[in-house]
């Protein structure tokens, strides 16, 4: 459920169409950067996320289409504003984080929006072994040092096979990320 948010850093090329330099890889600022998500039923909802994850990605300001970004997480990290439901969560009937214990987030490709710092990132999102294809938009802020991704986005926990509480428990999970990366 997660990430695909994961998702985002190729399009942080469309900022810097001024910028001279070529593909650049990028490191994770995994301190300041999170991914989470917010669960819903029908008496309220739940925030959690992952605590460990990394990435590899790659901005080419000369061609953005050349841009790069996977994204590793730890699903045994995963955390939850109620400690109980954090263990569930964890177990077969979600996760299954013994038998999964990595979700996966590869770019495929990235679309510029029509404003300055919107881009919108394809890729595959992989999770209790089914892969399905995601769409995450995002606001990239380039600066001299940084680059800055943030999404929000929502996906069907069931594609994955995440089945469990069907009627009681939403299916669409609220996906966010905030990737800081050091140039």
């Amino acid at each position: 459920m997660i990430l695909r948010t994961f998702v985002t850093l190729s399009l942080v090329v469309s900022m810097t169409a001024s910028m001279s330099l070529a593909a650049e890889k990028l490191e994770l600022d995994a301190e300041a950067s999170k991914v989470g998500f917010v669960g819903k039923k029908a008496d309220g909802q739940h925030d959690g996320g992952f605590k460990k994850f990394t990435s590899v990605a790659v901005a080419d300001m000369e061609e953005p289409e050349n841009g790069m970004l996977e994204i590793e997480i730890d699903a045994a990290s995963l955390w939850a504003d109620d400690e109980k439901l954090a263990n569930h969560l964890k177990n077969p009937d979600f996760f299954d984080v013994r038998k999964y214990p990595k979700i996966t987030f590869k770019s495929t490709g990235l679309i510029h929006g029509e404003e300055e710092g919107k881009v919108t990132i394809k890729g595959e999102l992989t999770m209790l072994g089914k892969t399905v294809a995601v769409t995450a938009p995002c606001d990239v802020t380039v600066g001299e040092k940084k680059i800055e991704v943030e999404t929000k986005f929502v996906i069907d926990r069931t594609l994955w096979g995440m089945t469990y509480g069907e009627g009681k428990v939403n299916k669409e999970v609220n996906v966010t990320a905030s990737l800081i990366y050091n140039r």
